[in-house]
């Protein structure tokens, strides 16, 4: 990680503190984060993360995973399965995602990836909407990947690993490019499919429009 924090970089990063810290001054005991990765591509599995950090970590270079580089991505994963207090990923494959649709899907993994911590997290943060008939109590933050930090090494890590399974997929189908563009509709990737057709890690559901299955 970098040897010196700017002074810029030390209040973004303590900025990232508000939400955890409104909680655990409201005697909250333990905050998660939970984000999810892998919504939009037309293969693969959708992955859910959800961390707990110890309080007030500051991680330099922690911020959405979508804002990072590789690189410091992986830099960053590193740090966080170093110290945070407890991490635990969901993945939710393409099956179940054409059974019962992305946005359900979705929530299963964060749902699941909550639930299967280590420890019961006194409130929990998600990206984006609320979560309906949730077992735990949250606040939605809309862009939370970038607002807080624990939802922030959500994100990252679900990154990283749903990012590594489709290096591995690229192996078995090395025709499609999954290392590459891991499964989004890119331009080589909807040539690939016109192709070669859909293999089975493609979505049914996502690329009816593509290829007729």
């Amino acid at each position: 990680m970098e040897k010196e924090i700017t002074q810029k970089e030390l209040l973004r990063l303590k900025n990232l503190w508000v939400y955890e810290e409104e909680l655990y001054k409201n005697g909250c005991a333990s905050v998660a984060g939970v984000d999810e990765v892998g919504r939009g591509p037309l293969a693969g599995p959708v992955a859910a993360a959800c961390v707990i950090l110890p309080r007030g970590l500051l991680i330099p270079g922690l911020d959405d995973s979508k804002k990072l580089s590789e690189k410091k991505r992986n830099e960053i994963t590193k740090v966080v399965e170093e110290k945070a207090v407890c991490i635990n990923i969901v993945e939710v494959d393409w099956r179940t995602i054409d059974e019962i649709n992305i946005l359900t899907a979705t929530r299963r993994a964060m749902k699941e990836a909550v639930a299967g911590l280590n420890i019961t997290p006194g409130h929990v943060l998600v990206d984006g909407r609320a979560i309906p008939d949730a077992a735990f109590d949250h606040t939605a933050i809309v862009g939370g990947d970038g607002k807080s930090a624990s939802i922030a090494a959500a994100s990252v890590i679900a990154k990283v690993y749903r990012d590594r399974l489709m290096i591995e997929y690229d192996n078995i189908y090395p025709e499609y490019g999954f290392a590459r563009h891991k499964g989004y509709g890119t331009a080589a990737h909807v040539e690939a499919l016109k192709k070669y057709g859909p293999c089975p890690i493609h979505r049914k559901t996502f690329i009816k429009n593509i290829f007729r299955v």
